[in-house]
């Protein structure tokens, strides 16, 4: 399904296998997209100060997360001619419209985590080796990103 630029209404859906809305879909549920546009909620910041902000990021991941939003509209890329160069980084209109959305999505993870964690554990006691790989949440966190008990 390739977009159209007639004056007709273009029908999307996210079902359709060949439909753009599906790589739209698969950027704004990206974790790292998550959180560059939570971090940048807050402002214009650099390269430096998101990869600060936003942990476990690396640079060539922060990187491509910033030119896949960049390029999809989302985030400004702003670079002042000085030595060293200087660049900054703002969420569009466009991208202003995700907050609210992405950040429900972060309160939705902060306020039912530990029922998550829990139903892993469960799901994990049993056995569930022909079901396939268990992966979970609490044993490949990092250690530092598990609450304290």
């Amino acid at each position: 399904m390739k977009p159209s630029l007639s004056k007709q209404a273009q029908v999307w859906s996210v079902f359709d296998a060949q439909c753009p809305t599906r790589l739209v879909l698969n950027r704004i549920a990206d974790k790292w997209t998550v959180l560059v546009v939570s971090s940048l909620e807050g402002g214009t910041k650099r390269f430096s100060t998101l990869r600060r902000e936003i942990g476990g990021v690396s640079q060539k991941m922060l990187t491509q997360t910033l030119r896949g939003l960049e390029r999809d509209g989302l985030v400004t890329r702003t670079i002042y001619p000085s030595v060293p160069p200087k660049v900054e980084y703002s969420l569009t209109p466009l991208g202003r419209t995700l907050v609210s959305l992405l950040d429900s999505i972060r309160v939705w993870s902060e306020t039912h985590i530990e029922e998550v964690l829990k139903a892993q554990t469960i799901y994990d006691s049993t056995d569930t080796s022909s079901l396939g790989s268990n992966i979970s949440f609490e044993r490949d966190a990092p250690k530092a990103a598990r609450p304290s008990t």
